[in-house]
């Protein structure tokens, strides 16, 4: 899920307020069921090596059946994972009745999620809990949120007798924020399911909001960074605690990585990223404004740099970021380490390669008897034109739950399930339903939450989506 800028969100913008209310005013069939869904599923800790995500898949398959959904649509797909996990896929096939003459669309969510540890949340992250207007608990925003209004405005719209003119398609993959192994089949092994026109994907995307929960603006997600992953190490013979040598391994890393923390990638912008940037400086005040509009046309300046430097949300959208996220060294405490190990992950700017990325951590480390190794197959997702039809799909449904707001085009600086969708070569789109602050933007850290209007809203948001594509001739 998408991360902004707390300098943005700071804008005043001529919306109504969104009231935070509470789920005794939802009353309404689905939107109860929704709430049952979403609090089931939080209750699953579907996070990599608890081995719950299968069970989650069986959970929602029944309840694809229980709407009378054919069992020869429901596709529970299981999958051992290269680290010996047991995963699950989930496809369901919405049939439509074939007017459009058009093929399916695609629509995605995770089951998975990146774990939580009970002590240091304030409240059980593995227990949904409705507090001060918002739904707490792990994967509220990345992504059950998403697996949830999709699963719902299918069954309601089953249930209502819809009908589509073409088929629509969810796929829920199983290990998104590890490996993307169970997407990859999905898109390979079993493309037969999963083959499409294009492809929505509900884990991008979205809106955000102020300080007081007005909407802003409308991010239409079409491109996303290279995510790929280094392993730093430094290696000599250690020896006695009490004799101390001078390359210690633990210092010689840590030198490495503050190297690695001082250096600056170039600047780099595209044909989204530049568009970006261009609408978006029309809703900030200064000095933002005028460093996006310079940055869209001049990605050196420095002064426009400087300023977007600050701002952790459009970071990632200027330029490649390698960030140590995880250290290992020593085997004791009264011995010189003989290695240390860290972890740096990388979101590189599309038409950077890996290796580039590789050699250039080597050179700025300082050195020579770093060894880096490159963890999995970090490819490069492509970008995905904008189409006309997804554009007006999306500010329809954003304009008529959430009010007038600009739709901008948007490359997110984390990596998705449609990574693996568009180098498939299916064009891929993150239209997420929520809208949210950016103080309430807690995706994979601590007391993770969505606002409970905005849940409730994305019901609405999705139906009109889903409804409108399934009635295209």
């Amino acid at each position: 899920m998408f991360r902004l800028a707390t300098t943005i969100v700071c804008l005043f913008v001529s919306a109504a307020a969104v009231a935070q209310t509470g789920s005794a005013s939802y009353g309404k069939d689905y939107q109860r069921e929704a709430r049952g869904i979403f609090d089931d599923i939080i209750g699953m800790r579907t996070a990599a090596g608890h081995g719950n995500v299968p069970a989650m898949a069986e959970y929602l398959a029944g309840l694809f059946r229980d709407a009378g959904f054919d069992d020869e649509d429901i596709h529970v797909i299981p999958q051992i994972l290269s680290t010996g996990e047991q995963a699950a896929s989930l496809v369901v096939q919405y049939r439509g009745n074939g007017l459009s003459g058009r093929k399916p669309v695609l629509l995605l969510a995770h089951m998975d999620v990146v774990d939580a540890i009970r002590s240091d949340w304030e409240r059980d992250p593995f227990t949904l809990i409705e507090e001060d207007g918002f739904f707490f608990g792990r994967g509220t925003l990345d992504n059950k949120m998403g697996i949830t209004t999709l699963t719902t405005t299918f069954l309601r719209l089953k249930r209502a007798g819809f009908t589509p003119t073409r088929d629509l398609v969810l796929a829920f993959s199983g290990d998104e924020e590890t490996g993307m192994e169970t997407t990859r089949a999905l898109v390979t092994t079993h493309r037969n399911l999963t083959d499409a026109e294009f492809v929505l994907n509900a884990d991008a995307g979205g809106g955000y909001q102020d300080h007081d929960h007005n909407p802003v603006a409308y991010l239409l997600q079409a491109a996303e960074k290279t995510y790929a992953t280094y392993e730093l190490t430094v290696r000599n013979p250690g020896g006695h605690s009490s004799t101390p040598r001078a390359d210690n391994a633990i210092y010689e890393l840590a030198s490495a990585l503050k190297n690695i923390e001082a250096h600056r990638f170039p600047g780099r912008i595209n044909d989204i990223t530049r568009d970006y940037f261009r609408k978006l400086s029309s809703l900030v005040p200064e000095p933002v404004s005028g460093a996006m509009s310079t940055f869209a046309e001049d990605q050196e300046d420095e002064t426009a740099r400087a300023v977007l430097e600050q701002m952790p949300g459009q970071v990632g959208v200027t330029r490649t970021t390698c960030v140590a996220t995880m250290l290992r060294a020593g085997h004791a405490e009264n011995a010189l380490p003989q290695s240390a190990t860290a972890t740096v992950n990388c979101r590189i700017f599309p038409g950077v390669t890996a290796e580039e990325i590789k050699a250039t951590l080597f050179e700025i480390a300082g050195n020579p008897n770093l060894e880096i190794v490159t963890l999995g197959e970090p490819l490069e997702s492509p970008v995905s034109p904008m189409r006309e039809e997804v554009s007006a799909l999306v500010t329809d449904a954003a304009h008529a739950h959430y009010g007038v707001v600009p739709i901008i085009p948007y490359m997110a600086p984390y990596g998705t399930d449609g990574k693996e969708t568009r180098l498939a070569g299916m064009d891929t789109y993150g239209v997420s339903g929520l809208f949210i602050r950016e103080e309430d933007s807690f995706a994979h850290g601590l007391n993770e939450r969505v606002p409970v209007k905005s849940f409730y809203t994305a019901l609405e948001y999705w139906h009109q989506i889903l409804t409108e594509l399934g009635s295209e001739r």
